[in-house]
């Protein structure tokens, strides 16, 4: 791949299709939102299961993280590579494999933070009984109908809480939630007072309160700013940006600054067995499609439906080995298909890569 570097993508020594990462835009993105954390007197812990790419989270620690945010164990060993001194993985970890890990982690590194979900008694003692070497540190997750994890009362929580503080080998941290699911402004609102009474009910040291998602942290920093806890954003998506669904969702369609999509997949049109169709080489191994189809750049193409390595796309003029540009809908889904994709300046030169630890 280094041979590649300062060459174009069309110059016929890549083969297609092929997902690319726009340098401008992802240096756009990385450095509008930790800008956005900074001025709203928010740390910024980026999900980094958009990406797992050691090169994006350094772009993205340089930028000022606070630290990284994972779901899994498993993402958490990675996310240890890519430098991350703090880490908050945002679920509640039962896995025995990961608990060892964290442990020895821990032991082995006096200065390494790691910050993990609890909603549930039984969550608490798995991790009490897992002989940690210093206190595992826990968020006590609130959550809403209808919604994933998380206490499903106030009063729940913070006899949840109590327990924690109760449990040797368990301390508490603070209050974590997830608003992502939420469709109007005011459910978000509703949703982030009753956070803000668990942090006031908690009464502890240096509270957390961490909120994630990429969808409402303009409404996150509005309602939480006189919040007496340190507010940690924990949102991913907006890293690469989108031209489907999170050009739809995004913040900034409600003030000022834009997210850029950072994302394109480039493919062959293979077929064109009847008027009006084509068959293009790139199917759902290569793009995300659970948020929606893939977008063409090209006026005039409208997918139809994907298949495993193909798309039907309704066009006309097309003929097989026409190159067409697609942008992507969801992130979270597409850097997973790739292990290297080449990042490219505005004249398609590969100016680098990014790789993924998936």
């Amino acid at each position: 791949m280094r041979e590649a570097l300062g060459r174009s993508i069309f110059d016929g020594g890549l083969s297609f299709p092929l997902m690319v990462v726009q340098r401008d835009a992802l240096e756009h993105n990385v450095a509008l939102v930790a800008a956005f954390a900074r001025d709203h007197g928010m740390r910024l812990a980026p999900h980094v299961k958009t990406h797992m790419s050691p090169e994006i989270a350094a772009m993205q620690l340089e930028a000022g993280a606070w630290g990284l945010t994972v779901a899994t164990p498993r993402q958490a060993m990675a996310a240890r590579g890519f430098g991350a001194r703090r880490l908050v993985l945002a679920n509640q970890i039962v896995d025995p494999a990961g608990l060892d890990w964290i442990a020895a982690e821990c032991e082995r590194d006096p200065g390494f933070e790691l910050y993990s979900f609890a909603d549930s008694v039984a969550g608490v003692d798995i991790l009490a009984g897992h002989k940690p070497a210093r206190p595992y540190q826990v968020l006590v997750e609130m959550g809403h109908a209808g919604g994933r994890a998380g206490c499903r009362s106030l009063d729940d929580l913070l006899a949840l809480a109590r327990h924690v503080q109760e449990t040797p080998g368990v301390e508490l941290a603070g209050v974590a939630g997830y608003e992502g699911a939420l469709t109007t402004a005011a459910e978000v609102r509703a949703y982030l007072r009753v956070l803000q009474d668990a942090v006031e009910h908690l009464r502890i040291r240096n509270p957390l309160l961490s909120v994630g998602g990429s969808q409402w942290f303009d409404v996150i920093g509005r309602e939480l700013v006189a919040t007496q806890a340190t507010i940690v954003l924990r949102s991913g998506a907006y890293v690469t940006h989108d031209d489907g669904y999170y050009r739809e969702h995004t913040p900034y369609n409600r003030m000022d600054g834009e997210l850029r999509p950072a994302l394109e997949v480039w493919a062959h049109v293979l077929s064109t067995p009847e008027p009006g169709l084509a068959v293009v080489g790139m199917g759902k191994r290569d793009a995300p499609y659970d948020e929606g189809l893939p977008i063409p750049k090209r006026g005039g193409v409208t997918v139809l439906k994907m298949q495993d390595q193909h798309t039907l796309v309704h066009a006309d003029g097309l003929r097989p080995g026409d190159l067409l540009a697609f942008g992507i809908s969801h992130p979270c889904t597409a850097f997973d298909k790739w292990r290297a994709l080449p990042v490219v300046d505005r004249e398609y030169r590969i100016v680098g890569y990014v790789h993924t630890r998936f």
